[in-house]
This record gives structure tokens, sequence and C-alpha cells, in this order.
């Protein structure tokens, strides 16, 4: 097996997105979409992840500073094309004699699968690149697969620079290519921008590699939902419902009942367990664990940092925020708990709260095991609760009043 890296172009600007911040960091389902390219290179072996990054570089440096030990940022001063930025990475890879992927940083829906399966095809066919490629009912806006009369890879013409007859080709390039990293930085150094753009185009360089003899393979194994580019909010909310739906078949497919998926949003990171059910808009934000035989919903919102144990039941309009509870937790009405430590079997009231934030700071509050909150109440933080207190409703308790609280503990 060939040693493989891979170059993630991330430095252009998305004018038609009307935005201040970095396209690779718009999120999908809560994460980056750059963090899905990463995801997908990791899953087929890649070790070493080349990333060029351009308009806003440090924002996008320091998203990923905690995760990037298998990263390498290359600078692209001025952003000239697709070939332009991967030649910033020469210095880098010039003595490299592996393989080397080239795909998008703003392509969230991208699969291993699919990335598996190019290279596959390439290493099965010695060829010098090769790309995998979709078919499009409309293809507007991607550059055409053009092919001979035997089936054989002759090119790819950008949408700009298509002729009629080349622009009803629906074949496209999504921009997933495997290159022999020698044969692709000899083709580079003959690149001219010779287009409507004046740009350096990287599919020139597939053009240049045709014309020296060398084997060029394209193969039709992007899914058209795979392909779909994000260049507009528009486009950036259909990424995410495609993602979304992936999401929830998944969860699915792993035992969780989604009652309503359309009216229903789950973050990328949350993690579900067995014969839970999730019921109708339910919304579910960040890192967020929830345990087996837990009941959801509806309108119930759980932020990130929340982690929920088995048989816990959240009813309407309950929201938790960076909290954690155990099993047997019931909350089913209109409740708040925000930095909340909740142990075995308490009931939470209609209406309870945590008040964990005092105009300064964010406070915890600790509810004991087998606790009673009734409707209502409100529990100052910081506060610790011992197990067994009985909270009567519409009842307001600090740390400085807990001890006049009844429970089976007799405190």
């Amino acid at each position: 097996m060939a040693e493989r890296v891979a170059i993630l172009l991330a430095a252009g600007v998305s004018s038609r997105m009307n935005t201040h911040l970095p396209k690779v960091l718009h999120e999908v389902t809560g994460r980056p979409m750059l963090a899905y390219v990463l995801d997908a290179c990791r899953s087929v072996g890649v070790e070493k992840i080349y990333v060029v990054v351009g308009f806003g570089a440090d924002q996008v440096k320091e998203r990923f500073a905690e995760e990037s030990s298998d990263i390498v940022w290359v600078q692209q001063p001025k952003q000239m094309g697709t070939a332009h930025a991967v030649m910033c990475c020469q210095e880098h890879l010039a003595g490299f004699a592996g393989e080397t992927l080239v795909l998008c940083g703003d392509g969230p829906l991208i699969r291993a699968k699919t990335l598996q399966t190019l290279i596959e095809k390439h290493e099965a066919e010695h060829s010098a690149a090769t790309l995998a490629t979709a078919v499009l009912e409309d293809p507007t806006g991607y550059g055409r697969i053009i092919r001979d009369a035997y089936g054989n890879m002759q090119g790819i013409i950008e949408d700009s620079d298509c002729t009629p007859a080349q622009r009803a080709v629906r074949e496209v390039n999504p921009s997933y290519y495997l290159f022999n990293n020698q044969v692709l930085f000899g083709a580079l150094e003959r690149v001219k921008p010779d287009n409507v753009k004046g740009e350096y185009y990287l599919t020139d360089a597939l053009a240049v590699i045709i014309a020296s003899g060398c084997k060029v393979i394209a193969v039709t194994a992007v899914r058209p939902e795979e392909a779909v580019g994000v260049n507009s909010r528009a486009q950036l909310s259909v990424a995410s419902k495609i993602m979304q739906h992936r999401i929830q078949q998944e969860l699915m497919e792993h035992g969780v009942t989604i009652v309503d998926p359309e009216n229903t949003w789950i973050d990328a990171r949350a993690k579900i367990g067995q014969d839970t059910v999730i019921e109708p808009f339910v919304y579910i934000h960040g890192e967020v664990k929830i345990g087996r035989d837990c009941r959801i919903g509806p309108f119930a919102f759980l932020r990130h940092g929340t982690a929920i144990g088995d048989d816990v039941v959240l009813g309407v309009f309950t929201e938790l925020k960076n909290a954690s509870l155990a099993d047997g937790v019931r909350a089913r009405h209109h409740s708040y708990l925000g930095d909340a430590v909740i142990g075995r079997n308490v009931n939470v009231g209609a209406g309870s709260i945590t008040a964990n934030f005092d105009g300064q700071s964010v406070n915890q509050t600790k509810v004991g095991d087998d606790c009673y909150i009734g409707s209502g109440a409100v529990l100052i933080a910081p506060l610790v609760l011992p197990a067994g207190a009985n909270v009567g409703a519409g009842t307001v308790v600090s740390q400085q009043n807990v001890s006049s609280i009844n429970g089976k503990s007799g405190s």
C-alpha cells in the first residue's frame, strides 16, 4: 500500500455567503464544514493533512488547534485558483513519492466510503491520477467530464468555459482527486491561466497528465447528495438537511426511535442510546449524551455538555444546559436545569429551575438521589441539596436555607 497524504483547499472567500467568517468554518449540524473532510481523510488512513488557508487563516487554525496533530497549515497569500493552492504545498511535498488526495475543505457531505472506492480504483488501475465523479440531473456550475467514444477520460471543462454541447453533459467533477504526487507537481508546473477567470485550474493539470500519455481514470462513485456544493446560505441549509437525514438514519438503525424526523434536529456530535424515544420538535445541540430507554420531548431543548443516564423522561419545553442527570430522573414540564448534577430518581416538578447565573458567575447545583422538587421551585446556585430532600412547590432554596428542607435524611 502506497503512503498517502491529503491536501485540503480551504483558502477561498465566499462572496455569495456575505460573511466575515471563513467559509469552511460555517457549521453543518453543529460542526464546521472542514471537520467532516478531515474526518473522511482520517477514516481512510491519511496520516498527514496539508490544509491550504488564506482568508481568515488564523480563525481556521484556532478552531482546529486542539485536533491539529496531523495537520500542516499552508498559507496561500493570494487566491489564484485551485492549481495555485496545491502548488503552495510544493515545498512540503517536493520529495514525496506516494499518493496525494486533493479535496475541497467546504465539502461536508463527503463520505469515507467514496474515498475508499477512489483509492481502490486508483491502485487497481495503477493510474497516475484518478477522480471520483457524479451524475447530476442539474449539472449547472460544475466542471463537466469529457470522455471519448470508448468512455476514456479526456479532460474536464469548467462550467464557465463549456460549449453548449459540453454544458449538456451530466457527469460532473465534484473535486475528489487522487494523484501520484510526483506526476501531480510535474504537471502543475505546466499549467497556464488560459481561461475566462484567468486562474490556475487543477483540472488543467489533469489535461497535462493525459496529454503526456499517463493513465487517468474517472470512476462514477460520488452520490448526487455528496456533490452538493456550499457557496451560499441556501446551499448551506440544503447541506445541513442532508446531513441531518444521515444522522437520524444512523441513530434509527442503532435502535433509537425518532417519532417525527422532519421536525427534529440532532447535532452531529450527539450520542443516543438504544430504545430511547425522541418526540417531535426536540432540538439537541452540541456534545450531548443520552442513555437507554429515555423519552425526550416533545419541544425539549438539550444543550452542549449535557449527559443523561438511562430511563430518564424529559417533557414538554424542558431545557438542559451543561447538566448531568442520573438514571430515573423525571422532569416533565417547563423546567430549566443549567449547570446541574442531578442524582438518581429525582423528580423535578413543572416550572422548576436552577438559577445558575448570579450576574457575574455561572454556578453549579447538585441534587442528591431520590429528591423531590415541587412545581415552581427555584434552586439558587451554588447549591448542594442532600439525598432525599423534599422541596415544596414554589420554594426558593439557597445554600443558606437548605437546612430547613425536609427529606428522608432528616436534613
